[in-house]
Order: structure tokens, then sequence, then C-alpha cells
């Protein structure tokens, strides 16, 4: 069960990003900080599906992590939620058609390395 919503945990995070990016991209450049520019913007993010569901699917984030935090330390439970860095990562490559360098690909192979010490001492 654990390594479900750890699984849940991460790839709800990671989705979020991806969809939520997708939708902010799709809305625009938050260019002015007006009031009415801004409420016609936030009007603009309401009907934007991607957003929509990317609010949906951190939802479903938020709740693997406090199922989680009901039984697991939290020392073990941030830690595993750092692996949402090398999903995103490779959500963003996959699916935002983003140019992912190799330092940052190095940079979420350090962060795997470290979340795998950490769960041996579980």
């Amino acid at each position: 069960m654990t390594a479900l919503l750890i699984a849940l945990m991460v790839i709800g995070d990671a989705a979020s990003d991806v969809l939520i990016t997708r939708g902010m991209k799709q809305v625009g450049e938050v260019s002015s900080l007006r009031p009415l520019a801004l409420f016609r913007t936030a009007g603009r993010v309401a009907r934007n599906r991607s957003f929509v569901l990317g609010l949906a699917v951190s939802t479903l984030h938020f709740a693997a992590f406090v199922s989680l935090l009901s039984y697991i330390d939290l020392s073990f439970v941030i830690p595993a939620s750092a692996l949402v860095y090398v999903a995103s990562t490779l959500g963003a490559r996959l699916f935002l058609h983003e140019r992912v360098t190799s330092r940052r690909w190095l940079g979420s192979a350090f962060v795997c390395a470290g979340v795998a010490l950490l769960s041996i001492g579980r």
C-alpha cells in the first residue's frame, strides 16, 4: 500500500505540474497586475481544461500525501516526494517538449540516488 501511495503522490504531483504549466502557456503570459487584467486572466484560467484537470490531479496528490503521513514518518515521505523532480522533468520533456539538458538529467539521477539511499535506512 505504501508503494502505491508514493507512486500516486509522485505521479499526481508531476502530472499536475505538467497540466498546470500547459494550461498557463495556453492562457498566456500574465503581463499586468492591474485588478481588471488579473480578473480577465483568472477567467481564462478557470475555463482552461488543462489547468482545471491539473488542479483535480493535484487533489489526488494531496490525498495520497496526507494518507502516507497518517502512518509513515515525515522524514521518509518528504524525501520520497522528491521523486517528483524526476517525474516532472520527464513529463516536461515528453509532454511539453521542453529541451532538458544533460545537467538537469544528472541532477535528476542524484535525486533518485538520494531517495534510494534514504529508503534503504527505513
